[in-house]
């Protein structure tokens, strides 16, 4: 699903004129004439089918309730740039995101192993989630004067650059604070504070975005610091959790 949506995002921000010679990110394949838009359609294809094949084995195993996630999470994927009113342009992204590689991605995935709704789950997908959305908002953060001008009205661009780096200051403080002694709480365990060794992992996060100093292309480099942070705390969270 993750591999449909950024091929997805990479299409319909191709075809629709969003994605310009004057984008600051990574080069897009089919903006940029390296991969025909039907060549594309036809890789979403392929990954969705590839979901699909592997979302119904699931339900077989766990329970037939999962189709109508995984039908939803179709939706999200292709409705994030895509269809006639993308809910990206709408300022809706990070909710998505929020609900989708948060909630649906960590408490599914518990899921599927306990075939109930795990309380613990439930709370370690809130900072989990409130990272994952922290990645898109410093990506819509370099993007916001592109974007501005291509007409996609991202949270980003809606609520302006200082918002912006507030938002993602506070989504990182939450998930390293707060959020992972929730989880410590709800699992009646101190292991889950092991997350919290994270924390050297966010400066180079958040050092770019602090101020108003790194723009456009400057950003790059803590979009991928943000994306390690998420990697370093799943894992020392899951090593957390398993030890209590």
């Amino acid at each position: 699903m993750q591999v449909a949506v950024n091929y997805a995002n990479d299409y319909f921000d191709g075809v629709r004129g969003v994605d310009t010679a004057q984008r600051v990110g990574p080069r897009r394949a089919v903006a940029s004439g390296l991969v025909a838009p039907a060549r594309m359609r036809a890789a979403i294809g392929v990954a969705l089918g590839v979901a699909g094949v592997a979302g119904l084995a699931l339900a077989a195993a766990a329970g037939w309730e999962l189709l109508a996630v995984g039908a939803a999470c179709f939706a999200a994927a292709l409705a994030y740039s895509g269809g006639p009113r993308p809910y990206a342009s709408a300022g809706l992204g990070e909710l998505f995101v929020f609900v989708f590689f948060g909630l649906v991605a960590t408490v599914g995935s518990a899921y599927v192993q306990a075939e109930r709704v795990v309380a613990v789950a439930v709370a370690a997908a809130v900072p989990i989630g409130c990272l994952a959305t922290a990645i898109l908002a410093v990506n819509n953060l370099r993007d916001i004067e592109t974007d501005r001008v291509a007409g996609k009205l991202t949270l980003a661009v809606r609520q302006g650059d200082r918002a912006t780096r507030l938002q993602v200051a506070v989504l990182v403080g939450w998930a390293l604070g707060p959020l992972t002694l929730l989880v410590a709480y709800v699992e009646r365990s101190g292991w889950p504070m092991l997350g919290l060794l994270a924390l050297p992992w966010a400066a180079p996060a958040l050092r770019p975005v602090s101020g108003r100093r790194e723009r456009g292309r400057a950003l790059i480099p803590a979009l991928a610091a943000t994306a390690r942070l998420e990697l370093v705390f799943a894992v020392l969270l899951s090593a957390g959790l398993l030890l209590a």
